[in-house]
């Protein structure tokens, strides 16, 4: 099934929902591939300087993994395109305007924001701007 590519049925129809969970990020300079698993990770990339896995707050501390930060996960219930034009900018902008840090997943049928959980539930109110009423 083929995701949505105008940008403005994509803002004006995008449901954004908060996980109720805190997430992480974390590096791994030297973890394999075959060791990923263990971490339980809902998202995972491959850098040079070694691998990046998203963990749930609570996974990482069971494993005493150190991060520093912490996030909420909002995910963009739209089946957006991955060839869609401007969607990633149009709600980073918004975010940035309100002082909100905004790191994007893109996954295929959805793209998900990772925001401060102090600033989670403004992120929500401002994305949720974007909808026609």
């Amino acid at each position: 099934m083929a995701g949505i590519k105008d940008l403005d049925i994509l803002l004006s129809c995008m449901e954004p929902v908060l996980d109720e969970q805190d997430f992480v990020f974390c590096t791994f300079p030297n973890l394999s591939w075959d060791n990923i698993r263990q971490f339980n990770p809902i998202g995972v990339f491959s850098e040079k300087e070694g691998m990046t896995l998203i963990l749930s707050k609570k996974e990482a501390d069971n494993q005493e993994v150190p991060y520093e930060s912490v996030y909420k996960l909002i995910s963009l219930n739209i089946h957006s395109s991955l060839d869609a034009v401007g969607l990633t900018a149009a709600f980073s902008a918004k975010l940035a305007e309100n002082n909100i840090s905004a790191n994007v997943v893109a996954a295929y049928y959805h793209d998900h924001i990772f925001v401060p959980a102090q600033k989670a539930e403004l992120a929500m109110a401002v994305l949720n701007e974007f909808k026609v009423v």
